[in-house]
């Protein structure tokens, strides 16, 4: 039995609904807490319970059925997410992707790695991590040509919760190294 315990704030079965995985099927397990404090967030991530690795395995495996992909998220999962919480999701056979702002280290193993910068309105939201299989930029119109050299595989700019969208559109046909994300989960009203 593992007793090592993370505070969560919810888990759930859907469909991805941004980046590059955008209509794939995943069990999402969000992490409360963050370290920094976007004005545009749209998580409640604050409310948690402490649940053990064995309890959360077992949500999660209640809700897969087939599907093998867990988003791990939040919040900021780096704050929780360790090497215990990988080799588990591994050891059942799952893929893990994780969905962090890049601020701090991830436990190695990770199958999939989503950063989402904050440098433009956090200040202690610099990123730290090297590499990544996707960026993905919430575009409110600031300088993204910096990112165009971030070493990841994808290159995405999203709207701020819907509100840019021609702007963030009009972005990416002028820059066509962008690809769109837009927030899918939303538009179909579903988690």
């Amino acid at each position: 039995m593992r007793t090592e315990t993370y505070r969560v704030n919810e888990i759930f079965y859907s469909l991805q609904g941004e980046g590059w995985w955008t209509g794939t099927p995943m069990v999402f397990v969000r992490l409360a807490g963050c370290n920094l404090r976007c004005p545009f967030c749209d998580t409640d991530f604050s409310a948690s319970q402490p649940m053990t690795l064995d309890e959360i395995l077992a949500d999660v495996r209640a809700l897969a059925g087939d599907c093998r992909r867990i988003v791990v998220t939040g919040g900021e999962p780096s704050l929780q997410m360790d090497d215990a919480f990988v080799g588990a999701f591994h050891e059942a056979g799952f893929r893990i992707h994780v969905e962090t702002n890049g601020t701090r280290p991830l436990p190695a193993g990770i199958d999939w790695i989503t950063v989402s910068p904050k440098e433009d309105w956090q200040p202690q939201g610099t990123v730290v991590l090297d590499r990544a299989d996707e960026l993905k930029l919430v575009y409110t119109g600031q300088d993204v040509s910096r990112w165009t050299s971030f070493p990841a595989t994808h290159h995405f700019l999203q709207p701020c919760s819907g509100q840019n969208t021609e702007e963030v559109v009009r972005q990416v046909l002028d820059h066509p190294f962008w690809k769109l994300s837009l927030q899918t989960h939303k538009l179909l009203a579903i988690r």
